[in-house]
């Protein structure tokens, strides 16, 4: 049954395909040699099972995405106190390689433009840049569930066409904001964003973001779930720049770009997404990246205004009535996410069970998503030998006005489910 969320993923990523507007970043000579065609697209839900649609193999390098990453490793570090005393948490409203710092504190506005990045890669504890490397790159590959490596041709592009970084880098020293050697700081920024990532390692590592610091893929705690929160808030305000506001209205998942062509989104406590597709429009965002997020969230309900009460959905109980017969009660709102695990839950079990009993007598909202999910449950185990029934008393899941089409797997109560499971002579 995890396929139907995959034809979701399928379809929307389907939708942007023949999007070609954007063009490729040029600034940096070797990101302008990339294929302009990558379209890759992966969601990992919060236990860190993976969905994949298009070229989710393809490496590409981090690029901005690496900050929020580093500054979270920043804040686990150092403290937060040590971290705000260099670093702003301000939308700046400008672009992402803007020579500039606040007015009045003469700091970095956030840690998600390029001033701030640099700064944040300058607070990370190292005796050398490649100690401070190192720790950089263990905390992405443990995020990630997998080492990670660094593309050394766009390193060594980037270090070679990186003034404006350079200029950036003198200026923050100049206002005192970076201790030691600007060069030695610039050379792990340059690193830092030429590590090789596929969008599968992005949803991944956003995963973690959403279990509160902890991967669900290796069942490791990365950071702490205090941290999270506050990098989770900058994501928020500033991860997409100066397209923050319009982001956060239509998306609604705190977010961050890379001009490598991916993006990383994050819905809290349910799943993390990872879209690689390198054609920037003009504030350094993936064209047909953006355009998946906008449709996940309207097609799926993702928005984390709305998947507010997520987590009052949940799977009740599960349990047999009788041989044969599996029972799966759920309550709560059930949304994208919820719908997922039922569905997951069922099939990881189908093997002992021969009609699954599907419950929501208690579920209080649904959206069109996981109604649709739900209703191709059947045609999923049917296909692999079993039946499915629904006890849908008030029209949840099957509207009253499609009553009939469904007539006979649908019950207003669990005995009159069993019971009809049992004259077919299960149980």
């Amino acid at each position: 049954m995890a396929d139907l969320v995959q034809h979701y993923l399928d379809r929307i990523r389907a939708e942007q395909i023949e999007l070609r507007d954007g063009t490729l970043a040029s600034y940096i000579p070797e990101l302008a040699d990339v294929d302009p065609e990558g379209f890759g697209l992966s969601l990992s839900s919060s236990d860190g099972y993976v969905y994949e649609s298009g070229d989710t193999a393809v490496e590409f390098t981090i690029q901005s995405i690496s900050k929020p990453f580093t500054y979270a490793l920043a804040l686990s570090q150092i403290g937060q106190d040590a971290v705000d005393a260099r670093i702003g948490v301000e939308p700046s409203g400008e672009a992402f390689n803007e020579i500039s710092v606040d007015d009045v504190t003469k700091t970095p506005k956030n840690a998600m433009i390029n001033a701030g990045a640099i700064a944040a890669v300058s607070l990370i504890p190292g005796a050398s840049p490649d100690e401070r490397f190192d720790r950089i790159l263990a905390f992405y590959s443990a995020c990630a569930g997998r080492r990670l490596d660094i593309d050394m041709d766009v390193y060594l592009s980037e270090k070679e066409t990186g003034n404006r970084n350079r200029a950036i880098a003198y200026m923050l020293t100049s206002f005192g904001v970076l201790d030691g050697d600007p060069d030695d700081v610039l050379d792990v920024y340059f690193r830092q964003c030429s590590v090789k990532v596929t969008s599968t390692d992005l949803a991944r590592m956003a995963a973690t973001l959403a279990r509160g610091g902890l991967n669900p893929l290796t069942g490791r705690r990365v950071v702490d779930a205090g941290v999270v929160r506050r990098t989770l808030s900058v994501m928020v305000t500033c991860g997409m720049y100066d397209a923050t506001g319009d982001w956060v209205s239509a998306v609604g998942m705190p977010a961050k770009s890379g001009v490598g062509g991916g993006i990383v989104a994050v819905l809290p406590g349910q799943l993390g997404i990872g879209v690689y597709s390198p054609r920037l429009d003009s504030r350094g965002n993936s064209v047909r990246g953006v355009q998946v997020c906008r449709s996940l969230s309207a097609q799926l309900g993702l928005h984390f205004l709305t998947v507010g009460r997520e987590s009052s959905s949940t799977l009740r109980a599960v349990f047999d009535v009788s041989p044969g017969i599996r029972v799966y009660e759920v309550q709560g709102d059930l949304l994208f996410a919820g719908a997922e695990q039922v569905l997951r839950t069922a099939e990881h079990e189908r093997g002992e069970y021969d009609v699954a009993v599907l419950d929501v007598t208690r579920v209080d909202d649904i959206n069109d998503a996981a109604r649709g999910m739900l209703t191709g449950m059947r045609a999923s185990l049917t296909a692999a030998g079993k039946e499915a029934y629904l006890v849908d008393p008030d029209g949840r899941v099957v509207p009253a006005d499609r009553r009939d089409d469904y007539d006979a797997i649908v019950f207003r109560t669990l005995d009159e489910a069993v019971d009809a499971a049992r004259q077919s002579g299960i149980g």
